[in-house]
């Protein structure tokens, strides 16, 4: 009996071997135990950019050096799809969510309506804009209100005046011919802060020095056309304007050839843009679209929760978001930029409080 119950017990055992060994060539069954690669854990990012395109020296090339910096030491994946006109908004969305994004990003204020909408189509997905409060709408007499934003969607505004502001406040200091002008893209609440900002700046400065000095301002009416910012800004140096400060995007290229060949300053905006004419960007009025990008990109990485249905601004205060770029002291005189710093300091505290558009401005 004994015999017979050890002779059961070894064939169960070899049994049990058999089966263990068998059947997967000594490996695991498909899909249990095995670890999935970097390739296809890694974060996909998408990013639709606005008509400057890619490589506008601006405000698009600031999110895309975020997400290119998020790839080389977070291990994302990411894609582009550039726009040419708002025609190509949509298509370019929808291109991204095909091919398998996880979180995409829109850049500039007239995707705005477009975002919201794929936002709402795609709720397994997350979304993000930069220069654009989803949570801001108007009633049906146009007076400013709060909306719901869709719950994977995250607005990135910028307080584009505050930098603006030490901008003008540079030119001011600055300026031979008591004469400044302004260039916009095309008119609306973003590039009134970077206009009405500067103003104020130019203005603040006029005042410390007790004289007036004229601010000439004209928009392009798009942010592509680098002819006609270059001819606007031509126009305003043959009025007298020694300075010019651009918000145009890729029509502000214009502005800094035309520095470059009068000999003029150029002042230039959301990025450093000082390598596109040494000699004549005075300074430039940064939005560090990259800094804010690469943050958000790097709090996904790590599990943090994402803030969808929100909107974040950012201004002086969050150290590293807006500000001069880091190359204004190869032309501003340091005493300059020490009463810059100053300046920093009481936008930080609130003693000044900086215009962000024309009804503000005019109450100064």
């Amino acid at each position: 009996m004994k015999k017979r119950n050890s002779l059961i017990a070894l064939i169960l055992v070899l049994t049990l071997v058999l089966v263990a060994c068998g059947g997967n060539n000594g490996k695991a069954p498909a899909n249990e135990g095995e670890e999935k690669t970097d390739a296809e854990t890694a974060l996909k990012i998408g990013f639709v950019t606005d008509e400057g395109g890619i490589n506008d020296q601006s405000f698009n090339q600031g999110v895309w050096e975020g997400i290119e910096k998020a790839e080389a030491e977070l291990g994302i994946e990411n894609k582009y799809m550039e726009s040419t006109d708002a025609n190509d908004y949509k298509p370019n969305f929808e291109t991204l969510i095909d091919e398998g994004m996880e979180v995409i990003i829109g850049a500039g204020f007239k995707m705005g309506d477009t975002i919201v909408e794929e936002a709402k189509l795609n709720p397994e997905l997350k979304f993000a804009i930069v220069d654009v409060d989803p949570t801001a709408g108007f009633d049906e007499e146009e007076n400013p209100i709060t909306v719901e934003a869709p719950e994977n969607l995250l607005g990135i505004m910028f307080k584009q005046e505050e930098p603006s502001f030490l901008v003008g406040y540079i030119a001011a200091l600055t300026t031979e011919t008591n004469k400044v002008g302004f260039v916009g893209g095309q008119e609306s609440g973003i590039i009134s802060g970077f206009e009405y900002g500067y103003k104020a700046g130019v203005d603040y400065g006029a005042k410390e020095l007790g004289k007036e000095i004229e601010i000439m301002s004209q928009y392009v009416g798009n942010f592509s056309d680098v002819q006609k910012g270059k001819a606007i800004t031509n126009q305003m140096y043959q009025q007298g304007a020694d300075i010019v400060f651009h918000a145009a995007g890729g029509a502000g290229d214009g502005v800094i050839e035309a520095a470059k060949e009068q000999d003029k300053w150029a002042i230039g905006v959301d990025k450093d843009q000082s390598e596109m004419a040494p000699d004549n960007v005075l300074t430039s009025a940064m939005k560090n679209a990259n800094v804010a990008i690469y943050d958000l990109i790097e709090s996904l990485v790590n599990g943090e929760e994402f803030e969808g249905g929100t909107t974040i601004y950012l201004g002086l205060k969050d150290q590293g978001a807006v500000g001069i770029a880091p190359t204004s002291d190869t032309h501003v005189p340091q005493e300059i930029l020490d009463k810059v710093k100053e300046i920093e300091e009481k936008i930080i505290s609130g003693e000044i409080v900086v215009p962000a558009n024309e009804e503000d401005y005019n109450k100064n």
